[in-house]
């Protein structure tokens, strides 16, 4: 999980050298972390600029996403009065979307024991998926 901005010049270097795009430490997992970012920055300004109520940004709120391109801490902006929902990534969300569940249900209806899921998903997003969340998924 890195916290600086993406390189693309160092991105296409990692690339030539056979660093993997996905996964835990993948090349664009930087880049959808500061994509990801972005916009939730431009939503939380459009919020302001537009609510009647009385607030204004205060701070950020940390916390792990999880993507087919990999893991990363994402810093959401939050608002003084708590109004503030971000839709891209809602509060107390923690995949950037239902790709992940998507495939899990599909290895599931191959047959795919809860374990061998797991190995799966830890091996191409380095992912580390629960017997609890593949319960919940499937």
């Amino acid at each position: 999980m890195r916290n600086q901005s993406f390189n693309f010049d160092e991105a296409l270097k990692q690339l030539q050298s056979g660093k993997n795009l996905l996964g835990t430490d993948g090349i664009l997992t930087p880049l959808i972390k500061q994509l990801t970012e972005a916009a939730l920055q431009a939503e939380i300004e459009h919020y302001l600029s537009t609510t009647s109520i009385d607030t204004r940004k205060n701070g950020y709120t940390r916390k792990t996403v999880k993507s087919t391109s990999g893991q990363f801490e994402l810093k959401t902006p939050r608002d003084r009065s708590g109004a503030f929902e971000p839709q891209l990534i809602k509060k107390n969300q923690t995949k950037l979307s239902e790709d992940i569940d998507n495939k899990i249900l599909s290895l599931f209806a191959l047959g795919m024991s809860y374990r061998d899921i797991q190995k799966h998903v830890a091996e191409l997003y380095g992912l580390e998926i629960s017997d609890g969340a593949i319960t919940h998924i499937t």
